[in-house]
């Protein structure tokens, strides 16, 4: 059984899944900085300062909405973006490299959130060079074949 993901590992376990980012911060539910990938606690902490007050400011622009508030934030900025979302209990952001999907970094926020509430965690891919050999088989051969190109 894999180990159950702790708060204090929750910022490091999404750099784990997305190459595109370049620093996580993890917020309990009062705003206290839980988990970060900075190893400076200064720089932790503005980020933790950071993705608190980009979620105040996105409670303030909807508390008119007749909706629930946000659970996921994406801000674009030059040079990269930063991806912020939230439970009840959690709330996870990450400052990604500038070609980041925004639907992958989005659904790795919710599966490290998803994690940390006992969901089961989401497997990383095995790149060509992690993989052992197998036998050959039809599913093993499949993976080997080149990707055709488009265009023509």
């Amino acid at each position: 059984m894999p180990d159950t993901l702790t708060p204090e590992r929750a910022a490091e376990r999404l750099r784990e899944l997305s190459a595109d980012v370049r620093a996580a911060v993890l917020l309990d539910a009062a705003g206290s900085l839980a988990s970060a990938t900075e190893e400076e606690r200064p720089r932790a902490d503005k980020l933790a300062d950071l993705a608190r007050r980009l979620f105040e400011e996105v409670d303030r622009a909807t508390r008119d909405w007749e909706a629930e508030p946000p659970e996921q934030v994406e801000v674009q900025v030059p040079g990269g973006a930063v991806f912020a979302s939230r439970t009840p209990r959690w709330t996870l952001a990450a400052v990604a490299k500038r070609g980041a999907l925004s639907s992958l970094m989005l659904y790795d926020l919710q599966a490290v959130l998803g994690e940390l509430e006992g969901r089961p965690p989401i497997r990383r891919a095995a790149s060509v060079e992690e993989r052992t050999p197998g036998p050959a088989t039809e599913e093993h051969a499949a993976e080997e074949l080149p990707m055709p190109e488009l265009g023509g």
